[in-house]
């Protein structure tokens, strides 16, 4: 596998000029997919502008100035991904990871308090030693349960960096989606139907909204009231 990669090359959702330069910074291997993530590096120098060069940001991160997820990140080419936590204490800035209507990775300023928990999408269950329910998030982290209480797709609520779940938000009818793919990324939803498919086929869910897309799209950010805001308020 290569250790580099072209900008135009680089996935779609990177919101860096193409032909500016020839090379960029490839993530590495980590908790998040490299089509499903920017690295860190990218992110400071790019999203945020706290540099102009590379060298200027591996600087930055080298000096542990910056957290992702409640921890001093010093790897420049760290994955970072959907609703992971960007903080700068020195600035007492703090963002969420979050993809616009076009598909593009923001950084949507959030405040200190929002910036103590993150959501996480369960996207397998499996048991170990003891009966114990493992799961396993979409960010690459894994939590044990004693007690399976959760379902695949939904998401929980977790304080960072203790990993101690403070809600869970079920995916059912009612509760609050927000779109990570399809056609209407990066839009808010209420569930309205849940199609269950007897075939290798995605399951459908129906919003109230008057559309419908796979299950693998549809990430659940509340019950009444959604817990985020749409990039569009504080795009960059």
């Amino acid at each position: 596998m290569s250790k580099h990669m072209k900008r135009l090359t680089a996935p779609i959702s990177w919101p860096i000029s193409r032909k500016s330069n020839v090379w960029v910074t490839k993530p590495a291997p980590g908790p998040h997919a490299v089509r499903k993530s920017m690295p860190l590096l990218v992110i400071v120098r790019d999203l945020a502008g706290y540099c102009d060069t590379a060298r200027e940001a591996r600087r930055i991160i080298g000096a542990r100035k910056i957290y992702v997820d409640g921890k001093p990140a010093r790897d420049y080419k760290l994955p970072v991904g959907l609703f992971d936590v960007i903080s700068i204490p020195e600035t007492k800035e703090h963002f969420r990871v979050l993809m616009d209507r076009r598909g593009k990775f923001r950084l949507m300023r959030i405040s200190k308090e929002e910036a103590k928990w993150k959501l996480v999408r369960i996207e397998n269950k499996t048991v170990v030693k003891g009966g114990v329910t493992q799961l396993n998030l979409h960010d690459g982290r894994n939590l044990l349960l004693k007690k399976d209480a959760r379902k695949t797709g939904d998401t929980l609520k977790i304080a960072i960096p203790e990993q101690k779940v403070l809600g869970a938000f079920e995916l059912k009818e009612g509760n609050k989606a927000y779109l990570i793919g399809g056609s209407h990324i990066g839009q808010l939803g209420t569930v309205q139907e849940i199609e269950v498919t007897r075939s290798p086929k995605p399951n459908i869910v129906i919003f109230e909204d008057g559309f419908s897309t796979i299950k693998d799209y549809v990430f659940m950010v509340g019950t009444d009231v959604a817990q985020i805001s749409l990039p569009e308020v504080d795009i960059q």
